[in-house]
């Protein structure tokens, strides 16, 4: 074992615990809200350590460039989805006003 094999091993054993993690709050979290959180934050750095993982794995190889794009449109797709899902949960769901202190989203009274 090299290394090389090592960082690999811990990097993609990291990645696949945030992804688990991740996995395990979409099923338990009480509302839409809190599971959008789960789901986007520790499961976009689960992949990433993963293709990292990978990517130490292949180095030199040609698909290592079909990792970096991979990685480039996971991050940038993930917060965008994770913003539009997070809106439309918030009109669907009228119940949360108690929870929140302040509500930038109100639309302001005439």
């Amino acid at each position: 074992m090299t290394v090389s094999d090592i960082i690999s091993g811990v990097l993609i054993l990291a990645g696949s615990t945030l992804a688990l993690t991740a996995a395990i709050g979409v099923v338990r979290f009480p509302d839409t809200l809190s599971r959008m959180h789960a789901a986007s934050k520790p499961q976009t750095l689960g992949l990433l350590l993963v293709l990292i993982g990978a990517a130490v794995q292949l180095n030199g190889h040609p698909d290592l460039g079909m990792i970096i794009l991979t990685g480039l449109f996971t991050v940038i797709t993930a917060p965008v989805v994770a913003q539009r899902v997070g809106q439309l949960a918030y009109r669907e769901q009228r119940d949360r006003e108690v929870q929140l202190t302040v509500d930038e989203m109100r639309e302001p009274r005439q």
